[in-house]
């Protein structure tokens, strides 16, 4: 391995997140070494050797103002984000959304990094992470197996995940009181009054067999060649439960025992238990709900449950092959690994992750990491502190959520409005509530983009100026 002459910031992965920190940190002023193993080592994924290429759908999904995934994506543009810049170039008709034609999307990315001034495109496979200088490691969930042991010995064993195992999230102020009641198992926690972060939706025997039935006829996402997947007994996907007895579930994740139902006074016959997700809770995920299900298939399903009939999901259980940390135990909100972590490794150099290795879902939430990642390593590199975003903003509050999250639960986490903090006094219409978290997260990006050199760079809705060239 060797690092090219003259270089401030190291970035190892070509995908969006990587891309989008090189593109960063070199708009800092750093000389940035980008390091892609494609196309001297190809993935089971990927059909070409373009940087960001999307290997799944090319809907970077909403591109409306008023939408978590739309404010995530204004914030971008405030920030200067290539990935979003090409998108917008290479944008095709879809609605409400941001699609793109994939080909010259990633044409765009690759062209935009391989003519900054400032980025060497190193085509090679690193295994291990360089030490003297700053580092952004974002390879992505299909991380080679030589770099994720190193990584694996960098952090600890048990703190790298890989599997991704999550279980559907839901909008509190969608689930039904009136029928879901507040309780810990044995009344656990419940000391100073609360039920220990935990609702409870009860089933009675009827209502149980008859979930069990949708699920044991619903429709699986089917696996791609690269996703073999090996069931762990202590993960297994709710669908493999019902597919293993009648009772599997009663006994497992839906046992009522300890739940005592205020309405009755019993316990009842299945329960599905909802945990706080969030400190403002306002979003809950469904315990132990793992699942290969079509999405269409969950929505429906699910909303058999009592009390979710019109459950909003911000987010839908999945399951497959992935590599991330378990980031509350070691990531600052500046996308950078603990001094802690980093010297118990000794290790001398400041190490950035971003992208879904660093907890995130999503094409443009795993492209937003990057762009903090990359220019909090190139402040770094001038011996600088490392920013971090307002908790207003949305990748701010995705942030906090890597950094601060359920350390004992962590799960991969997109752009929803329940990660950011309430407005107060609260704004009981929906709509008006949700414009509000916008307008406030926006200007809140604006001031810190103006504050940072990058307020002028981009538009609201125009890429910068020197991809205009490279993303035509």
């Amino acid at each position: 391995m060797r690092i090219p002459d003259g270089t401030d910031v190291v970035v190892i992965g070509g995908g969006l997140a990587g891309s989008d920190a090189a593109w960063s940190a070199a708009r800092e002023g750093a000389r940035v070494a980008l390091f892609e193993m494609r196309p001297v080592r190809n993935t089971p994924a990927h059909q070409t050797a373009n940087l960001g290429e999307l290997v799944c759908s090319n809907s970077l999904k909403s591109n409306l103002p008023h939408t978590p995934a739309g404010l995530l994506k204004q914030e971008m543009r405030l920030l200067g984000s290539l990935v979003i810049a090409a998108a917008d170039r290479s944008a095709i008709p879809s609605g409400g959304a941001l699609s793109v034609d994939r080909d010259q999307f990633s044409a765009a990315i690759t062209r935009g990094v391989e003519e900054h001034p400032n980025i060497t495109l190193v085509r090679e496979e690193l295994t291990e992470i360089p030490d003297g200088l700053p580092v952004v490691v974002a390879t992505g969930p299909l991380t080679s197996d030589a770099l994720a042991a190193q990584i694996q010995r960098l952090t600890g064993a048990e703190e790298l995940y890989f599997y991704d195992a999550a279980s559907p999230i839901i909008d509190a102020e969608t689930i039904d009181r009136s029928i879901v009641f507040e309780a810990a198992r044995w009344g656990k926690g419940q000391e100073d009054g609360t039920a220990g972060g935990y609702l409870n939706c009860p089933l009675s025997e009827e209502e149980y067999h008859r979930f069990r039935e949708e699920v044991l006829k619903a429709e699986l996402v089917p696996l791609k060649e690269f996703e073999p997947i090996k069931l762990f007994e202590g993960c297994l996907p709710i669908e493999e439960m019902a597919r293993r007895g009648e009772l599997t579930m009663a006994y497992g994740p839906m046992k009522p025992v300890g739940l005592t139902d205020p309405r009755t006074g019993r316990w009842p016959f299945a329960v599905v238990q909802l945990r706080q997700e969030n400190a403002a809770a306002t979003l809950y995920s469904m315990v132990a709900f793992q699942t290969r299900l079509k999405w269409g298939e969950q929505t429906r399903i699910f909303r058999m449950i009592p009390g979710l009939e019109n459950a909003e999901f911000v987010r839908l259980g999945v399951m497959h092959r992935n590599t991330y940390l378990q980031s509350p135990q070691l990531l600052e909100r500046t996308m950078a690994l603990r001094d802690g972590v980093r010297e118990r490794a000794e290790r001398q150099a400041p190490i950035f992750f971003a992208g879904c290795i660093s907890g995130v879902e999503g094409y443009t939430e795993s492209a937003a990491t990057g762009i903090l990642a990359g220019m909090n390593a190139a402040r770094m590199a001038r011996r600088e502190a490392p920013v971090e975003l307002p908790l207003e903003t949305m990748i701010g509050a995705l942030t906090e959520y890597i950094a601060r999250g359920p350390a004992d639960n962590f799960q991969p986490m997109n752009a929803n409005f329940g990660l950011l903090p309430p407005i107060e006094p609260r704004i009981k219409n929906k709509g008006q509530r949700q414009l509000a978290l916008v307008e406030r997260g926006l200007a809140a990006m604006r001031e810190t983009a103006r504050s940072l050199g990058r307020g002028e760079l981009l538009s609201d809705v125009e890429p910068a100026p020197e991809l205009a060239g490279a993303a035509a």
